[in-house]
């Protein structure tokens, strides 16, 4: 049985302790949200080597860093080398993105060299399948397409994302209504073209008993894509990008019906003012399911700083109720990142989740806002250090004064306020 088949027959399985243990919440609570949605336990059943991480509802906001090889960059051991830096920094999870090279192969390596679950976009190993044998991708068939989210699941992948409301009718939305930049998701492309060129509706909506019966036999959790997610401001909260999160609604329904877990991925690039409301409607749609955010950034014009933008927008989101933020880095729409790019790109993330935390009332968030008030009150630099989100950043940075007797740092040194104000309160 998966995790949703137990939670409803009453059963708090080994995980959802773990995962109730680590959140400081009581295990009925994980098993309350598996049963009816709001939370997922995500662990596939054949990945016994890494911990379960629970994702929703009254729980602390989760993050993800997005590794992988391209057909330009194919070097594993630095994207081994990603998922150590991202874990290390406080990735909760994250997701191989290959699209260059052994494609299984890179998977399997990182499966066994994470420390944190790992999801997967199957629909991106089969278009490399086609490439690599010197065809179109529009000629892949729906069993190609069923074979690799089969593989994923052998293999051990926790959480795959799959585009199932990348329809024939969601796609025509766009078509009718108009983009500025149509389609900007890899997976929503492919199946667009795919659905164009073979006159056929999408086989992972049109078959999608299929796909769950495969999720189930592993106990992946579905992480329904936003295909149709907008690229840029100006598509916003256009017809088909709601007309998508519908079809996902009525999905997420039907999966839970056959015991399998889902969550839902979200958009994309909205302006600040319409991020707390895409929030609201997707929880409205889709019954409380977990909400995944791509960003949201909420303005095209920061490449470079596109980690700080989806800093701010991750930050609104998650406290307006998004339960899981992808971290962006600032080699978003430039480049493949470094590994100076997954840190910045990680700590950005884990600032915003934190942030939202605190507005969520997550148990143990404002703690430690106070533990560096406290800290900062009593000059204690190493306590501060250690309280930091980044301890390494924020001890490579002070500068403690001289002036001063070391009650203060370079900025304000004798003339520092809290040194002043001692005794006075």
């Amino acid at each position: 049985m998966t995790q949703l088949d137990q939670a409803r027959k009453g059963v708090i399985t080994e995980e959802m302790a773990f995962c109730a243990e680590v959140e400081g919440v009581s295990p009925e609570h994980i098993r309350k949200g598996v049963a009816e949605g709001s939370i997922v336990v995500v662990r596939n059943r054949l990945h016994g080597t890494v911990n379960p991480c629970a994702i929703g509802k009254g729980l602390r906001t989760k993050i993800n860093a997005n590794v992988g090889t391209s057909r330009d960059r194919i070097d594993v051991e630095m994207e081994l080398e990603k998922v150590r830096i991202a874990a290390r920094f406080g990735a909760d999870a994250v997701m191989d993105l290959s699209t260059g090279g052994d494609l299984r192969s890179i998977r399997k390596t990182i499966l066994e060299a994470s420390p944190v679950v790992v999801g997967t976009v199957p629909i991106y190993q089969a278009a490399t399948f086609m490439l690599d044998r010197e065809k179109a991708i529009v000629e892949m068939t729906p069993d190609d397409m069923f074979r690799v989210c089969e593989e994923n699941g052998e293999d051990g992948v926790d959480f795959i994302t799959v585009h199932c409301g990348v329809t024939r009718r969601s796609v025509a939305c766009i078509e009718e209504q108009g983009r500025v930049l149509g389609i900007v998701s890899r997976g929503g492309s492919i199946l667009s073209k795919w659905m164009r060129f073979n006159k056929r509706e999408n086989p992972l909506y049109e078959e999608y008993d299929r796909l769950l019966a495969i999720a189930k036999r592993y106990d992946m959790v579905l992480s329904l894509g936003d295909g149709l997610r907008p690229g840029c401001l100006a598509d916003a909260t256009d017809r088909g990008q709601v007309q998508e999160l519908i079809l996902l609604g009525e999905l997420t329904q039907r999966a839970r019906n056959h015991g399998v877990q889902v969550m839902i991925e979200g958009p994309g690039h909205i302006p600040l003012d319409q991020i707390e409301a895409n929030v609201t409607l997707q929880k409205s749609l889709c019954n409380g399911a977990p909400f995944y955010v791509l960003g949201p950034l909420p303005t095209d014009i920061a490449p470079g700083y596109d980690h700080l933008v989806s800093a701010i927008g991750g930050a609104i989101a998650g406290a307006a109720g998004a339960d899981f933020l992808c971290y962006v880095t600032p080699a978003e729409h430039l480049k493949l990142p470094t590994l100076d790019d997954v840190r910045e790109g990680v700590v950005a993330s884990r600032i915003a989740a934190h942030i939202a935390d605190i507005a969520k009332g997550c148990p143990g968030a404002v703690g430690r806002d106070l533990a560096m008030a406290r800290c900062r009150k009593k000059f204690d630099w190493e306590g501060q250090v250690a309280s930091a989100i980044d301890p390494e950043r924020a001890g490579a940075l002070l500068e403690k004064s001289e002036s001063a007797g070391d009650e203060g740092c370079t900025m304000c040194g004798e003339f520092c306020a809290i040194k002043l104000g001692k005794g006075e309160h």
